[in-house]
């Protein structure tokens, strides 16, 4: 596991964009796996930055996105397709067709998982999978446990979770209460795996996910395992932790 200490978000995000470009340079054709949520806003500006400068071609690039709410549909404002599309798909040469989200209007769970779970496998697998950090430890959607759940799933949102995502919704009411989300499993096969983390109030979720022992009560604990992972995270996210 390599930690890289960034001075703040805006370094963070360059740096993390950095990791992508270079994958997407050296294997033009990668399968990329993609995160939401506000943290890396700043790395897709990023990376929309450089294709206008003529430095990156998503041309041949696929992604995979972690997750998605169930009972939103793709066009609602909320949804992670719509997320993706505003912030990176639109702004770039990518083939919508190339892109891949679970499909949150799928009332069939077991179809839906099974679905995802096989598209990704078609696709050879993750080349570099994009990672955040809840403030519980949660990767994707995958919630404090008593396991580690292997392949894509629905699962009920934490309290916690549905208190955090409420700044997206007009309500706390309006907050979906379960999504679809890659399993600790799907997340472990890629090939590599960068997770960003910004801001002191995920000081507390860093040195539990990455200075303590391993436990699926922090699901980002065994990202500890994985052969290749880098941790991008400013000064205020690391300050709990010893490097």
């Amino acid at each position: 596991m390599r930690i890289i200490e960034a001075q703040d978000y805006k370094d963070m995000s360059r740096k993390a964009a950095n990791v992508i470009s270079a994958q997407m340079i050296l294997k033009p054709e990668s399968v990329i796996g993609l995160a939401t949520g506000s943290t890396p806003i700043g790395v897709y500006d990023q990376l929309t930055e450089w294709y206008k400068k003529g430095d990156l071609d998503f041309s041949k690039i696929h992604t995979v996105n972690l997750d998605e709410y169930k009972g939103i549909d793709a066009e609602n404002k909320q949804s992670y397709h719509y997320f993706m599309n505003q912030h990176l798909f639109s702004r770039v040469n990518i083939e919508l067709q190339n892109t891949f989200v679970p499909d949150g209007m799928n009332e069939n769970q077991n179809e839906e998982c099974q679905r995802y779970e096989k598209l990704i496998a078609g696709l050879g697998g993750v080349d570099l999978q994009l990672l955040g950090l809840g403030h519980n430890g949660h990767i994707g959607f995958n919630e404090p446990a008593e396991v580690f759940v292997k392949q894509t799933h629905c699962v009920s949102l934490s309290e916690k979770t549905i208190q955090a995502n409420q700044r997206f919704f007009e309500s706390k009411e309006q907050v979906p209460k379960q999504a679809y989300t890659m399993g600790i499993g799907t997340i472990m096969s890629a090939r590599k795996i960068l997770i960003i983390i910004s801001g002191e109030d995920k000081a507390e979720a860093v040195k539990k996910s990455f200075g303590e022992e391993i436990s699926p009560h922090v699901p980002a604990s065994i990202l500890q395992l994985h052969h290749d992972v880098t941790v991008i995270a400013d000064k205020a996210a690391l300050s709990k932790l010893d490097i």
